[in-house]
């Protein structure tokens, strides 16, 4: 079993430590469950009546909650307790791999995977079971491919990244040419670029663009079941949430965050720092930062339409009526 004492930590990740530094850590743990050998945290001051009943080793905590969490034992304080936990939890798996150290080389790419002769693999990287990597594909230092990743042809995965099982990175995009009854295939002639310290969640598909490349930039984080259609551009430090559908020839600015189930319309323009409701549908460009919303019930489609624009007008049928009522 590994183990982190709390000075080690603190030594590694800062913080203000009250309680015995030599304390052992064996795990970490949600503030009801978490026991004598695990640490949790506690982010909002509304959860500062929990902190006396907990069993925790140690709780991470911000300033407010200084003294109840010192009242109750060992704790560490910060600014960020959440963004401590999660760099705490990079320090653990780091800890548990380091325990556990490939012996060769062999190792970092599994028996049933199957790599191109033709493809780049740096050898930093890591290639789980069952995956298929094609030919001229390039994956990057220290990048890690659960099972059964699909890297298409000529597709380029950054450094660092991490790309959970299920995901295609490269199925050819969503293109036909209508001819009379029948649908003439647009053949994918781009690929697709992802750049460095990008997550990818479960059963993710990205298409390759139908002339340039779909790409994903530096630090984004994509969850499960997200469909990324062909030519979509996705700016640094993105994140979406599961079930979110992108159309073809979207862009996306960077440091935005789009909620699960929302759809993005082909060929918008979304400005950098917008943050999108679940389920929201984007049907036009955005161009302000800001926090965007639209909901609407399920109805037939002409009595939606009707309402939709009814809805539209509301605001303006406010003023008219509030001066009416000040005449």
């Amino acid at each position: 079993m590994s183990e982190l004492r709390l000075a080690d930590i603190v030594t590694a990740l800062g913080g203000e430590l009250h309680g015995e530094g030599s304390l052992r850590i064996a795990g970490l743990a949600p503030l009801e469950t978490a026991n004598s050998s695990q640490i949790s945290f506690v982010s909002n001051p509304r959860y500062q009546p929990q902190i006396a009943g907990s069993n925790a080793g140690c709780i991470i905590v911000v300033p407010a909650l200084r003294e109840a969490a010192i009242r109750r034992g060992s704790c560490i304080v910060t600014d960020q307790p959440y963004l401590y936990f999660a760099r705490l939890t990079q320090l653990w798996r780091a800890t548990l791999r380091a325990a556990r150290p490939m012996t060769s080389r062999a190792l970092s790419i599994h028996p049933s995977a199957v790599v191109d002769p033709e493809a780049s693999v740096d050898p930093t990287a890591l290639v789980g079971a069952l995956c298929v990597i094609e030919r001229g594909a390039r994956i990057g230092a220290g990048t890690v491919l659960r099972p059964r990743v699909t890297v298409g042809e000529d597709c380029v995965v950054g450094a660092r990244c991490l790309v959970h099982s299920g995901v295609v990175i490269g199925a050819d995009g969503f293109g036909f040419a209508p001819d009379g009854d029948k649908w003439e295939k647009i053949e994918q002639l781009g690929a697709v670029r992802i750049g460095d310290d990008v997550e990818i969640g479960a059963n993710t598909c990205i298409d390759r663009g139908a002339l340039q490349d779909t790409v994903i930039e530096d630090g984004v984080k994509l969850d499960n079941l997200i469909q990324v259609g062909h030519n979509v551009r996705i700016g640094r430090n993105t994140a979406i949430a599961g079930c979110a559908g992108i159309a073809g020839s979207a862009t996306i600015g960077a440091q935005c965050t789009i909620g699960g189930g929302a759809v993005v319309l082909g060929h918008l323009q979304i400005a950098d720092h917008v943050h999108i409701s679940a389920a929201t549908v984007v049907s036009k460009s955005i161009k302000k930062p800001g926090q965007y919303t639209g909901f609407f019930p399920l109805d037939d489609n002409a009595a939606w339409e009707r309402n939709a624009a009814t809805v539209k007008q509301l605001h303006r049928l406010r003023e008219r009526i509030k001066k009416l009522e000040s005449e």
